[in-house]
């Protein structure tokens, strides 16, 4: 890459130049190309159509809690304090890898014992290529979307590819 400033040849990828120190990472940017690739660099969370996600409280039981994902068809549930503010998340995986199989008689066990405490979330104005960043690096299904600590939504891995298959048919 080119500095900006002293136009000296610098290397792909590095931080500033090696002649002037002129930060390069503000000229390194990726553009967008088409359409799509526009609309997951620059949309935000709050483009999504917005579900309000399905809360349970801390003394919830597993039994209860499976019985609300069937009943409302969702794959994660969020875990909530008494002031709303979200303290885990409870996922068909956790189900699968920390109970069924492991714990006879699980039902009326404390959701907080097998919850993934402390998600990883996002914001309504994070971007969806942060949302999609996430989900890939840490292998997550479904990201809890906050707005000053209490959840408003809950994006899946299948929001997203829906979110996705319209614009490529729009487009």
């Amino acid at each position: 890459m080119l500095c900006p400033s002293c136009g000296h040849k610098n290397l792909p990828g590095d931080d500033v130049c090696k002649h002037c120190q002129q930060p390069l990472t503000p000229f390194d940017l990726p553009t967008p190309e088409n359409r799509v690739e526009r609309s997951v660099m620059y949309d935000q969370v709050k483009t999504l159509k917005q579900n309000p996600p399905v809360t349970i409280g801390q003394r919830t039981t597993i039994g209860d809690a499976m019985a609300l994902m069937l009943s409302t068809n969702v794959g994660a549930i969020l875990v909530v304090d008494d002031a709303g503010l979200l303290v885990g998340i409870f996922s068909e995986r956790d189900l699968l890898k920390k109970v069924v199989g492991s714990v006879h008689d699980y039902r009326s066990l404390p959701i907080t014992q097998f919850m993934t405490p402390r998600p990883e979330c996002v914001t309504t104005t994070d971007t969806l290529n942060f949302v999609l960043q996430k989900m890939d690096a840490g292998g997550y299904r479904h990201v809890p979307v906050l707005e000053n600590g209490k959840p408003v939504s809950i994006i899946s891995s299948r929001d997203m590819l829906r979110f996705l298959t319209r614009l490529c048919k729009e487009a």
